[in-house]
């Protein structure tokens, strides 16, 4: 179980996704009422992004570091404490007067990615440890809200889906097309992917631009246009990577699905900045979908299991794509919108308890002597 970061913190992450989903359903269409020091929204998004996503992040960044820096991977006791530090800050969001807890595993997962990056000369990736930051700049913007010091919750929480969002942007622009272009090799006479160029580092520019101008003006016009101009630049990047060849490999096309839903939720917030479709599109489309893509492939990979999708893993990605479809379109549904809503929340918890439950059963075990370290 501590043998890599992926196991703790991937099972950490969905268990959480399943739960959080429905205690905020039950806050919001029922009104159960949260103990903690932040009202159900911001609770809501709070923990979406800085509980399940920073999770997510911790496990693919230490378990991918390794690999960059050719450095051993954090394990043991240290993994055990910085997983200790997450669920501690979870239970603090609920607990009045403790949420500041939550702030220490942030702190905690930086140190430890600066000193491995650092030590390892890895300054390529120097990017991810500015993400963490501004993750944790989000992450204090909230408890700022929390203390009454400063009422910028939605913009804490928007940062943190932006960053999120630009995380996908940039590592998903490393990932999809080499995945791809690695499976379809195996085929003769199958065209790749287009290779790396100048088309793509304008995309990362525009999209970076794009969702920097929405954290700061949010409804300005500029950033509805960047933010239209950067949805339709990542779709025309996607359409370069030969996605509609690798629709009998769920494993890949589902990256190349959570990708489009990036593109998507863009151009669906350049139109209505302020559109809960829009928002949904980004996090339960493509933060939801790329999250529970990467996780299934790398938990496969790295305990050393075939990369096939079997049964459960399919049911996964349908279970998270009928999630973003109902929740993007619920405003369509008029009065039967709650229930859109809570179906669509029912959809994605369930997507994350099949993961927890399928892959739980070998994230927890010893590892077997042929898995791959990082």
């Amino acid at each position: 179980m501590l043998s890599g970061a992926f196991r703790p913190f991937f099972l950490l992450a969905t268990a959480w996704a399943a739960i959080a989903v429905p205690v905020w359903l039950a806050a919001w269409a029922h009104g159960y009422s949260l103990r903690g020091p932040l009202p159900a929204l911001f609770w809501h998004g709070h923990e979406m992004v800085f509980g399940f996503g920073m999770a997510a992040v911790a496990g693919f960044l230490l378990t991918a570091i390794p690999n960059w820096t050719g450095r051993m991977p954090l394990r043991g006791m240290p993994l055990a404490l910085l997983a200790l530090l997450w669920l501690a800050g979870r239970i603090a969001m609920l607990v009045p007067g403790a949420a500041l807890l939550d702030l220490a595993f942030p702190v905690a997962l930086i140190g430890v990615v600066a000193r491995e990056l650092i030590a390892g000369r890895s300054w390529r990736n120097l990017p991810m440890l500015v993400a963490l930051a501004l993750l944790f700049s989000g992450n204090v913007m909230v408890h700022l809200h929390a203390l009454g010091i400063a009422y910028v919750a939605p913009d804490g929480i928007r940062l943190g889906i932006a960053t999120l969002c630009m995380l996908i942007a940039l590592v998903g622009g490393r990932i999809v097309p080499s995945f791809t272009r690695n499976w379809l090799a195996k085929a003769r006479g199958a065209a790749l992917p287009a290779p790396e160029s100048a088309f793509d580092r304008i995309v990362l520019l525009v999209t970076l631009l794009a969702l920097g101008t929405w954290v700061a003006t949010p409804q300005s016009e500029p950033a509805a246009w960047l933010l239209l101009a950067s949805g339709i630049a990542l779709a025309a990047r996607l359409s370069r990577w030969r996605g509609l060849s690798t629709v009998r490999e769920p494993l890949l096309f589902i990256l190349h699905v959570g990708y489009g839903w990036l593109a998507l939720g863009l151009v669906l917030l350049g139109f209505d900045p302020g559109s809960a479709a829009a928002l949904h599109a980004l996090t339960v489309g493509a933060i939801g979908t790329m999250t529970l893509a990467v996780m299934t492939r790398a938990s496969l990979g790295h305990t050393g299991r075939p990369l096939v999708a079997d049964h459960a893993t399919v049911a996964i990605y349908g279970l998270v794509t009928l999630a973003a479809l109902l929740r993007v379109l619920s405003p369509l549904f008029g009065n039967q919108a709650v229930l859109a809503t809570s179906l669509a929340g029912i959809a994605w918890s369930a997507a994350f308890a099949t993961f927890a439950l399928h892959y739980g059963s070998f994230l927890i075990g010893v590892r077997p002597s042929h898995e791959k370290t990082a």
